[in-house]
């Protein structure tokens, strides 16, 4: 009789999923709202993109285990609502590779001491070249770089949360300060982070059955939603509200928030412990993320797997977001931000879709059925609808913008 997978071991691959990168955008765009209304806000979108995850599985469950999100948008809601998407799925594929693309080079640049943009190239003709060679090789990379990053963060979260300053933690020097206002802004980021939705049909093949892979989604989501938790009153705790104004002002960028954290870390250890953690956090996500677009593009261009085929698939994924980087860098949380409103489709405004169409059909209500009824759809979709409104309100200046 063969084992059944575990729980923990999917939960922990849809938590790994969850946090990469975009983690290192939730103190900058939280920084307004501060600790209570962004642990408010996260929470309340970790429950809602766990929900609509879960309507996914109720779409899929009438077709194979091996059906993909695509396969079943096609089907049901027909190719020109399936093109939409496609095309929202690569929108957000390739703001996040311009997004780690631009933030690297910073990075790097104060570590190798070259020119950003140099580094960037420098970036993405080494580390696109994993992704160009196999899926096998980015697998074995992955299993590193997150090995890497549970130990930097580890070592880099005891030595923060050990000085978290209660005060800094509550903001008492601002105590007639606006919070909630701003939590609005922050919902692109936050949505964001927990961006699994392409995982789903995975869990459903890796346990056969939906009623397990609903459970391994929630212990996902709920162990990303304790990691950010412990991020923020970590960052929170050690950098006073006021100092995240030079951050803002720089569009949020890494280097950034690295730089102001260095100046308040009195322990070099620990510095280097975080600033391992964010660029590995940040190779980890391009790559993962890197592959997804790789392998959509070559499926959608029809490219073959020999080296040709696949040197023709690097070109049409990194080259595109590698170029706007070089000459139109903006910042990393107005990226994420942007990745975060065009993945409202997909992952609030579809899955309500699908799940409305499945329960239409005569076999609707057999098998998995997803909580909350049509309130919860209703829910789902209107918070997507929400997320994306207030993303560009928030650029429109329509909507309080935190500077400090």
């Amino acid at each position: 009789m063969t084992e059944k997978p575990s729980l923990l071991g999917g939960a922990c691959i849809i938590a790994s999923v969850c946090v990469g990168a975009g983690m290192l955008g939730l103190p900058s765009a939280g920084a307004g709202a501060w600790t209570f209304w962004s642990m408010l806000a996260i929470t309340v979108t970790m429950l809602i993109m766990t929900a609509s995850g879960w309507m996914l599985l109720e779409a899929f469950k009438h077709y194979d285990l091996r059906v993909s999100f695509n396969t079943v948008t096609k089907d049901m809601l027909g190719d020109k609502v399936n093109m939409f998407n496609s095309l929202m799925v690569y929108f957000v594929g390739g703001i996040l590779l311009y997004a780690y693309i631009t933030s690297s080079g910073l990075i790097l640049q104060d570590m190798l001491g070259i020119n950003s943009k140099a580094a960037s190239i420098l970036f993405v003709a080494v580390f696109s070249l994993f992704v160009w060679h196999s899926t096998r090789v980015v697998d074995r990379v992955s299993v590193m770089l997150i090995a890497f990053m549970v130990l930097s963060f580890t070592f880099g979260i005891s030595g923060l949360a050990t000085n978290v300053n209660t005060s800094l933690l509550l903001d008492a020097v601002n105590p007639e300060g606006r919070y909630a206002p701003y939590a609005m802004a922050m919902l692109p980021v936050a949505l964001t982070s927990f961006g699994y939705h392409h995982s789903v049909s995975s869990m459903r093949a890796y346990y056969g059955e939906e009623r397990r892979a609903q459970h391994a989604i929630f212990g996902g989501t709920v162990i990303a939603l304790g990691l950010y938790f412990l991020w923020l009153v970590s960052i929170f705790g050690n950098l006073p509200r006021e100092s995240f104004g030079s951050v803002i002002e720089q569009g949020g960028n890494v280097d950034a928030l690295l730089m102001a954290l260095d100046s308040v870390i009195e322990s070099q250890s620990v510095e280097r412990a975080i600033n391992a953690f964010s660029m590995a956090a940040i190779l980890s996500s391009f790559i993962g993320v890197g592959l997804g677009v790789f392998d959509f593009l070559a499926d959608l261009f029809c490219f073959g797997n020999d080296k040709k085929g696949r040197t023709k698939t690097w070109f049409v994924t990194f080259i595109p977001p590698l170029v706007l980087s070089l000459l139109y860098p903006f910042g990393f949380v107005m990226a994420i931000g942007y990745a975060g409103a065009a993945a409202t489709v997909w992952a609030c405004i579809i899955p309500g879709l699908l799940v409305m169409k499945s329960r239409s059909k005569e076999k609707g209500k057999e098998g998995f059925v997803a909580p909350g009824g049509a309130t919860m759809v209703g829910v789902v979709m209107l918070f997507g609808v929400l997320t994306a409104v207030f993303h560009f309100m928030a650029m429109a200046n329509m909507l309080p913008l935190f500077s400090g």
